[in-house]
């Protein structure tokens, strides 16, 4: 003890699963309440008057494209969040970076996401607090990501989010995806939504087997995907985001805007 606080914790990992339970997550609460002031209750748990579970989604973000690139990863999502079918909130930025080796994107519920993101920024906070240079490396987060989402499935209250995550892992560029179900792959080429449909085949034509593209030439396929989504998808807006990570740390840039070109709309006859 030092100074009434114990520099040791007792048990290394005070807060596991017993077996064939689930993790209790940060926030969370075993069992009905106890009475006590101190214990914090997890929304998603049954509740003494019943619990409402999330049926659809209703703030939406749409497509999310990430790429590897020779060095490095990159990551677009434009910058709208709708609500239903009107385009509520136009500013909002939906490509993060978590840290110098690690970004995200996220697509589907945005109030789901600003959850998720409030126990992420907890975890970066706990690992600066530490001061051992350590960071949460991009697979890790990853990993993280595909236990709670399958978590909330399992209990019948998913997550309502697509998520794509990048980065350096060990000096080597990492790509991956996670869906609301905990599914996830790793690919050179990742996307959500729309993007699947349209991005995946524009920036698959432009790879090589065998031949990496450079930094330059991932951000002009992205812009090119961006503005295609933009064409072809209805909750989609000309402005975007992207976030890149390399050697030299992260950052966000944008938002950016996509080349609109409306002449051939003249020529559409019969509606």
């Amino acid at each position: 003890m030092y100074a009434g606080h114990q520099v040791i914790p007792q048990q290394f990992w005070s807060n596991g699963p017993a077996p064939g339970q689930f993790y209790n997550f940060t926030g969370g609460y075993n069992g009905l309440a106890t009475g006590s002031a101190n214990q914090c209750k997890e929304y998603t748990t049954p509740g003494l008057f019943g619990t409402q579970h999330s049926s659809s989604p209703i703030t939406t973000g749409t497509s999310v494209v990430g790429i590897k690139f020779d060095g490095g990863v990159m990551i677009a999502a434009d910058n709208l969040v709708s609500y239903g079918s009107l385009a509520r909130y136009q500013d909002v930025q939906r490509v993060f970076k978590v840290n110098n080796k690690t970004i995200m994107g996220a697509g589907g519920d945005f109030a789901d996401f600003q959850s998720l993101k409030r126990s992420i920024d907890q975890k970066i906070v706990e690992d600066l607090c530490h001061g051992d240079d350590l960071e949460m490396k991009p697979k890790s987060l990853y990993n993280w990501l595909t236990r709670v989402f399958y978590n909330r499935r399992s209990r019948f209250n998913p997550l309502w989010l697509e998520m794509v995550v990048g980065g350096l892992d060990n000096g080597e560029p990492f790509l991956g995806h996670v869906d609301l179900r905990g599914r996830a792959y790793e690919d050179d080429v990742v996307a959500t939504g729309f993007g699947k449909h349209l991005a995946l085949p524009l920036v698959r034509e432009q790879l090589v087997e065998g031949k990496k593209l450079t930094q330059e030439q991932a951000s002009d396929v992205l812009r090119k995907c961006m503005e295609v989504l933009y064409y072809r998808d209805c909750r989609s807006m000309p402005k975007y985001s992207v976030v890149v990570c390399t050697k030299d740390g992260s950052v966000v840039q944008g938002p950016f805007n996509v080349n609109e070109n409306w002449q051939l709309a003249t020529m559409v006859k019969g509606y």
